[in-house]
């Protein structure tokens, strides 16, 4: 039986970002297409996420499925775009693989 390494499994994540208090219009402004080039690159190498903000209009959250070392590289690009601007964090999710099963 082969044995899938761990670090070659595509698993769940969500990224969850809110507003600094300090945030303002011009720092959106700034960050807000560099997010949407970082999303576009992800869904152009055939990967899925699924993103939207909360009814505060203050936080968002995506969700996607990925190795853990290309959720370690898409945070990374986040956090050189969003550091200083927004409060975010990353953890693996652990619902049911809902991603994989969507993408069938």
């Amino acid at each position: 039986m082969e044995q899938t390494n761990m670090t070659e499994q595509k698993i769940p994540w969500v990224l969850v970002s809110s507003f600094k208090d300090t945030t303002n219009m011009h720092d959106l402004e700034k960050i807000t297409p560099l997010i949407g080039e970082l999303i576009d690159d992800w869904h152009a190498n055939g990967k899925i996420m699924w993103s939207g903000a909360f009814s505060d209009n203050k936080t968002s959250m995506a969700v996607f499925e990925g190795t853990a070392q290309e959720a370690k590289i898409f945070y990374e690009k986040y956090s050189k775009i969003c550091s200083g601007i927004l409060d975010y964090h990353m953890l693996q999710w652990d619902a049911m693989p809902l991603l994989s099963i969507l993408s069938h």
